[in-house]
């Protein structure tokens, strides 16, 4: 019955494709499997019972309460224009000169990503702001969108970060399982912490590719980003719940005008100081030890509103909005992470874990070699699952395995973590790309932000080379704070 787990991914993976939702999935078809073998002895029925323990371990994990408050964070900050006036007065610094604007973009995607960590409201924000203004501004159309794509999805990697946080708990079972099955009693844990300390880095040298290839844009072809004036007035807000699908409906009014390049203003600073203080508050929090990324959480949750009290944009209604969407989106993820559990469990009574060790067991090359094929199985998914999807089912089963080889945990989190954030970028089911549709003019084609983001995403992948061969760059850091 070798077959069987493999059939039980082959048949979730079909109808996952064929459009059924996630969480339904995974338990249903996991479910039919199971009792399909129950009826034919084939499967212990007395293993349905370990369910109950696991699904009151999931929604009791401590660190997954981290979820709920980031989600707020960062939805609370979307609603408090941080983004609209931080790259307004980037735009005046920086709007006159070639590659400018782009520069203006990625480093507000950037302090977003380090003070959100949502890449959905990233994207839409920064689309309804900018880029009517690039295009106006006579940017190259595939550049335009590419950038903003692509500078959107840095919230996946740039801690605090959502993903980190399931990754984080999914790659700490991982840990735990692999040493108990190599016979040690008290094994080591690896926390969301460590994944956090060990992708700042990275997380930095991802931003720094991005801004070599627009200063080389600006040197090279200064037609495709060139500098000068644009004054146009942007209407849209985004209405968005974060589950994978986008509710553009354009309504409200924001304007963003961009002149030569001018000094700063002291709004200007005020909209750095912001998401600075922030940022420091909930990473300085979990670095320097002073708490766990729950406990920061809830003060970067706290902070959030301070933000939105002290601009003026916080009101019941505002807060009613806010609180329905993180309930909505902490449902979905908590949803799936339950249907995964079950399909974890399906997939192991079938020995499924003991399959794919032999196979990554007799795979030339050892642990590397193993490692290689994940990598880029991780990479296709990627072109047709989401991150959650491939973070709930594909790691669970992989990650003992590779983690039992000798690999370090941080570093194939950190790894998995770039890995996945391609997946928001990769057509045809990117969800940044998605996102970015939506807030498109009609008459740039979707080939276009296809083509856009294709050099975003070579240098994603040429960070996972460069993780590759200097892994220190994930393992550094962590090591120098946790010992």
């Amino acid at each position: 019955m070798s077959w069987v787990p493999i059939a039980l991914f082959g048949a979730v993976f079909v109808a996952l494709l064929a459009g059924y939702p996630v969480a339904l999935t995974l338990a249903g078809v996991s479910l039919l499997f199971a009792l399909v073998g129950i009826a034919t002895g084939h499967f212990f029925a007395g293993d349905l019972g370990f369910l109950s323990g696991r699904l009151f371990g999931v929604l009791t994990n401590p660190s997954l309460i981290a979820v709920p408050l980031f989600v707020f964070m960062g939805v609370v900050l979307e609603r408090t224009r941080l983004a609209e006036n931080l790259l307004r007065g980037l735009t005046r610094a920086l709007g006159g000169r070639p590659g400018g604007l782009g520069f203006a973009v990625l480093a507000v995607g950037a302090l977003l990503a380090a003070s959100t960590g949502i890449v959905g409201a990233t994207v839409v924000t920064m689309g309804l702001l900018a880029l009517p203004v690039m295009l106006k501004q006579g940017y190259r159309e595939s550049l335009a969108t590419g950038t903003l794509a692509a500078t959107g999805t840095l919230g996946q990697i740039i801690p605090p970060s959502i993903a980190l946080v399931l990754l984080g708990d999914v790659l700490g079972n991982a840990y735990q399982q692999a040493q108990l099955s190599q016979g040690v009693l008290a094994p080591k844990t690896v926390s969301v912490g460590d994944l956090f300390a060990g992708a700042l880095l990275p997380g930095l040298v991802l931003v720094g590719l991005y801004g070599l290839y627009l200063l080389w844009i600006a040197w090279r072809h200064e037609d495709w980003a060139p500098g000068g004036e644009a004054d146009l007035k942007i209407r849209g807000e985004a209405d968005l719940d974060l589950t994978g699908e986008a509710d553009l409906g354009l309504r409200g009014e924001a304007s963003l005008v961009v002149n030569k390049a001018s000094a700063a203003e002291p709004s200007l600073v005020l909209s750095l100081v912001a998401p600075l203080v922030l940022m420091v508050a909930v990473l300085g929090s979990i670095l320097g030890g002073v708490a766990t990324p729950t406990e920061a959480a809830g003060v970067g949750a706290i902070g959030a509103l301070a933000l939105a009290l002290m601009t003026g944009s916080l009101s019941l209604g505002v807060l009613r909005d806010v609180s329905l969407s993180t309930a909505r989106t902490t449902a979905m993820v908590f949803f799936v992470l339950i249907g995964a559990s079950l399909f974890s469990l399906v997939f192991r009574g079938y020995g499924g874990d003991e399959l794919v060790q032999s196979v990554f067991t007799d795979m030339p090359g050892g642990a590397m070699g193993a490692l290689a094929v994940v990598m880029l199985v991780v990479f296709l998914l990627g072109f047709m699952l989401d991150f959650i999807e491939i973070t709930f089912v594909v790691v669970p089963i992989v990650g003992p395995v590779l983690l039992a080889m000798g690999l370090d945990p941080v570093w194939l989190g950190v790894l998995l973590a770039v890995n996945l954030q391609t997946s928001f970028l990769t057509p045809p089911f990117g969800f940044a790309l998605f996102y970015l549709r939506g807030v498109t003019p009609d008459h740039v084609a979707t080939t276009t932000i296809y083509r856009g983001v294709i050099p975003f995403v070579l240098m994603q992948l040429l960070l996972i080379v460069i993780l590759l061969a200097f892994p220190k760059l994930a393992t550094w850091l962590p090591n120098l704070i946790y010992g």
